[in-house]
């Protein structure tokens, strides 16, 4: 069958959640939270739960598996903690977590960044992958990177990816 009969099957409205992994964000300073959860309702999805985790591997590791036990969440969008900075332990968490992954989401995201800012493209490790059944993206924590992610790859698949996991 081909991607848009697929597509045309898929889910219209998807539960998710939105984890924030930073030292210094809170609510009211989440610029980069509060994107995703506002360009998901645009598109008719529900954001089931939100929270700013530290970047330490074992609050993101939780944070990610209490959103893997609610029913009503078939994908986990995390921002921040994908660089290379000793704090930054996002990308080796979620990768250990992943059951499969969806390599060409990092890959076509660091093109399409480095089609907008360069060479610091090669920085960001973006990743996505299934994790029991749930689709989970990690995102660099930057409103641009954010928006980048979201309006080019996310939300144009984001119904078929979770439709494919529930056929």
């Amino acid at each position: 069958m081909s991607h848009t009969h697929h597509k045309a099957q898929a889910p219209s409205h998807i539960g998710c959640g939105i984890i924030t992994c930073s030292d210094s964000r809170t609510k009211e300073n989440d610029i980069s939270g509060q994107l995703i959860i506002q360009l998901l309702k645009n598109e008719g999805h529900t954001t089931e739960h939100y929270e700013i985790v530290k970047d330490e591997p074992s609050q993101i590791r939780n944070a990610i598996n209490n959103n893997l036990i609610l029913e009503a969440i078939q994908a986990i969008i995390i921002n921040g903690g994908t660089g290379v900075s000793k704090r930054d332990s996002t990308y080796e968490t979620v990768n250990a977590i992943l059951d499969k992954r969806l390599d060409g989401f990092g890959e076509v995201f660091r093109f399409l960044s480095y089609e907008e800012i360069g060479s610091p493209a090669i920085l960001s490790r973006a990743i996505a992958g299934v994790s029991k059944g749930t689709v989970v993206f990690a995102l660099p924590g930057s409103k641009n990177a954010v928006r980048l992610a979201m309006e080019k790859l996310i939300l144009p698949e984001l119904s078929h990816i979770v439709g494919e996991l529930v056929r």
